[in-house]
């Protein structure tokens, strides 16, 4: 069972080309990369075994501030985040919040606009960087 307001795209490509392609796909975007957290690194370094596990931190002000200004606690949620990530069986993922379901976490009903095309700017970079 996939987690609530959680979408998972499969990549075609590995761990390391696919947050290659991602990482350049957020910079034509024209978007921010505040974060890259790799999990596994973390894991290796107190000797413990982790699959490839990176998450990046993205946005832009202009994107994210009218979410915090009708629900300021959208700041735990935001900037944007996707994890490139490895199963067991060697198969490569993207996974996303989806921002409705942040919206509605939040009590912010009221940013449509902003959500639908947050929406469509995570679709987007996924489905592009998976293909």
């Amino acid at each position: 069972m996939a987690p609530q307001g959680l979408q998972t795209v499969e990549s075609r490509h590995g761990p390391e080309e696919t947050l290659s392609r991602l990482e350049a796909a957020i910079a034509a975007k024209g978007l921010t990369l505040f974060a890259k957290i790799d999990h596994a690194a973390g894991a290796a370094e107190v000797g413990l075994a982790l699959r490839p596990t990176v998450v990046l931190l993205f946005g832009n002000a202009r994107g994210g501030t009218p979410l915090m200004q009708a629900a300021q606690t959208m700041g735990i949620d935001l900037p944007l985040k996707m994890l490139v990530w490895q199963d067991e069986t060697g198969r490569t993922w993207l996974s996303y919040n989806l921002p409705a379901w942040l919206a509605e976490r939040h009590g912010a009903a009221s940013v449509a606009g902003p959500v639908a095309a947050m929406t469509a700017l995570l679709a987007a970079l996924a489905d592009g960087v998976a293909a």
